[in-house]
């Protein structure tokens, strides 16, 4: 039996760069090597690639040597021909999150891992998102957006208006960022300025969101149009919140795998999941973010994550595990995923012959 070649791509452009990396390097090492070659692509912080030997080499040996560009009109040296049979972007964030690598794929007509255009970029962008959320009646929690525009015009008038219109603690994020990088928790009004400053330095758009007071869960979904939900995770804080200094280099929050939570919750949460998933048209894979609040047990919907974590710890692996699905199984059910996509998109184009 032949073995299906993977290309890998992993870095890119965004703040999370190191996450993808470290992603990159777990898939890598859980890809079934009798079923699978890999080609693994490195993209650095300005977006140029080279072919490596995988992602596992140490940071100073993927920055080491020829740079190319994925632009033909780029004045590099002749670019390596990849012979792949499906792209895996395991690129977080701006750049690989958001729709544009995803359209790369679709004008070379290669197919890939994951979501499409459109579902990564309403995935990437937590304001499109929540608009489709609160079109399909899911539970989000309050909010409000914030352009650097309006703020640099009247930055008093907001500074005053946003504590009236929130109860504290609230929380300042970027709308195009993941692995909660920019992200703030605000609570004292003192601390909302320097916040909000913060979320600037990311995005020129940013989110404002009251903050609950509960759990944060996390739930894997898995599929394409007939998508399956995870149980559902907890994640228990060692700072504040769940941010990034925790997330990838203390290490000391704490999981509950699966989370222990009432059938009734579950089944909500799982439910949730899939609506969420189906809201921004979703394919492959993706991962949704839940509060549960205490005074009153209800859920509350987050965001959603159309290229999660794949790193030793990240929950979306370790979700699908205690669901039953190892991580090797796992890998495979989303390559084949997105060949099923691929063959869909190719069928539909077939029967139309202007």
């Amino acid at each position: 039996m032949s073995k299906t070649t993977i290309c890998l791509l992993f870095g890119g452009r965004s703040a999370e760069h190191e996450v993808s990396i470290t992603s990159a390097r777990s898939i890598y090492a859980n890809l079934n090597p009798d079923k699978f070659d890999i080609i693994s692509v490195y993209i650095d912080k300005n977006g140029i690639w080279r072919i490596v030997e995988s992602p596992q080499l140490p940071l100073d040996t993927l920055v080491a040597g020829e740079f190319l560009s994925f632009l033909p009109w780029a004045n590099t040296s002749s670019v390596p021909r990849i012979e792949a049979d499906i792209y895996f972007p395991i690129l977080h964030g701006p750049y690989g999150e958001d729709g544009t690598i995803q359209g790369f794929f679709e004008l070379a007509d290669a197919p890939y891992v994951g979501a499409n255009v459109l579902a990564s970029s309403i995935g990437m962008d937590k304001v499109v998102s929540k608009s489709l959320f609160c079109q399909w009646n899911l539970p989000v929690v309050k909010y409000s957006i914030l352009w650097e525009s309006d703020w640099r015009k009247n930055t008093k008038a907001h500074l005053a208006k946003i504590p009236v219109a929130f109860n504290l603690p609230l929380f300042v994020k970027p709308t195009n960022l993941g692995s909660s990088v920019g992200i703030s928790r605000v609570n004292d009004v003192q601390q909302l300025e320097s916040a909000i400053e913060g979320a600037f330095q990311f995005d020129r758009k940013i989110l404002i969101e009251e903050g609950i007071l509960g759990r944060e869960l996390e739930c894997s979904v898995l599929g394409n149009d007939n998508p399956k939900a995870s149980l559902p995770g907890e994640i228990i804080p060692y700072n504040e919140f769940y941010d990034y200094q925790d997330k990838y280099m203390d290490g000391k929050t704490s999981f509950v795998i699966p989370a222990e939570l009432p059938p009734e919750i579950v089944r909500e949460i799982q439910r949730i999941s899939v609506d969420a998933f189906k809201s921004i048209g979703g394919s492959g894979m993706a991962r949704v973010d839940f509060f549960l609040q205490d005074k009153t047990n209800k859920v509350y919907l987050n965001e959603i994550n159309t290229i999660p974590g794949f790193t030793e710890i990240s929950m979306y692996p370790k979700l699908w595990e205690v669901s039953g699905l190892p991580y090797s199984q796992l890998l495979e059910e989303l390559v084949s995923l997105g060949f099923e996509r691929h063959a869909a998109k190719k069928k539909g184009e077939e029967k139309f012959s202007p």
